[in-house]
């Protein structure tokens, strides 16, 4: 799958189905030895505020349970090891 193709899909928690976020609205953090994905940074609050916005929600790779045609399901209450 492209980076292209993921571009607009909403991120949504699967045990309580919470809109987290939309991708394209996300940065990605990388591992810039290997290039593989280790998480999304998904903003919180309003896409144009007039306050920088400092809160983010973090989802590590591991934590995508899902990727659908239409969303994103994560569980980013799950622990990292």
């Amino acid at each position: 799958m492209r980076l292209s193709e993921l571009s607009g899909k909403e991120i949504v928690h699967i045990v309580d189905g919470k809109r987290l976020g939309v991708l394209g609205q996300t940065d990605l953090v990388f591992d810039e030895k290997t290039g593989e994905i280790q998480a999304l940074l998904i903003p919180e609050g309003p896409a144009f505020s007039i306050r920088k916005q400092k809160k983010e929600i973090t989802i590590h790779w591991k934590q995508i349970k899902t990727v659908g045609r239409d969303i994103i399901l994560v569980d980013n209450d799950e622990k990292i090891r």
